[in-house]
């Protein structure tokens, strides 16, 4: 009974530092990309054409879907919208709505199509020349999703900077003077924050301080 208490609260906590773990991830790999917009920009445009590509060599080559597989190709081409003002995006632009949306509906296809196999009639599967269809295994369908599905939403969205007027930003000290400039910042940063904030509030409501900089002064 004991052992099976200490798993759950083993469970919680390693979960807990799982979501710490891939916050801080987000944070850092966005302070990457803020220093080194273009190349990351050439890189992503890069990745798309070659996924794109990957799209129709899999068509031709292992009998994907055609319908489905022009279906991603497509959504690849919204996704490549995003990169006109990178690394600014606006969260109410058409683009970047489409781009979710499209987003969510390549992994529910995408997952159907896995799922539930076109499994020949009776009669096809009883021919003496019948060659049965090849079944991906667990590891090539989660190298599908996490190659040709997720990774370039998950980079878009690490990469993109929140649109002044969207969402709030840092102001930083010019070395050359005491003007301010506003710094951009990345989405996933943004977003990392606003969740850290709002931890913060309820613990303080909860009657412990978990801001470490709370209070302090800066100069």
């Amino acid at each position: 009974m004991f052992l099976q208490i200490l798993s759950y609260i083993g469970v919680v906590i390693g979960f807990l530092f799982l979501v710490l773990s891939i916050a801080s991830g987000l944070y850092y790999i966005s302070e990457l990309v803020e220093e080194h917009t273009e190349p990351t920009k050439r890189f992503l445009k890069r990745v798309i054409y070659t996924i794109m590509v990957t799209f129709v060599l899999l068509m031709l080559f292992d009998k994907f879907p055609i319908k489905l597989t022009l279906f991603s190709v497509f959504s690849y081409f919204v996704y490549l919208q995003n990169l006109v003002k990178f690394p600014y995006v606006e969260l109410t632009s058409p683009i970047f709505l489409a781009s979710v949306v499209l987003v969510i509906a390549n992994h529910f296809l995408w997952f159907n199509h896995f799922h539930n196999p076109e499994i020949p009639s009776l009669e096809v599967r009883l021919r003496p020349d019948y060659v049965p269809p090849y079944i991906p295994n667990f590891m090539e369908i989660c190298s599908f999703f996490g190659l040709l599905v997720w990774f370039v939403p998950f980079a878009l969205f690490v990469s993109l900077s929140a649109h002044d007027n969207l969402l709030p930003h840092h102001n930083v000290v010019d070395a050359n003077g005491p003007e301010q400039k506003k710094k951009k910042n990345g989405l996933a940063k943004v977003v990392v924050a606003n969740l850290r904030e709002y931890v913060y509030a309820i613990s303080r409501k909860l009657g412990y301080e978990l801001d470490p900089h709370r209070g302090s002064i800066v100069y």
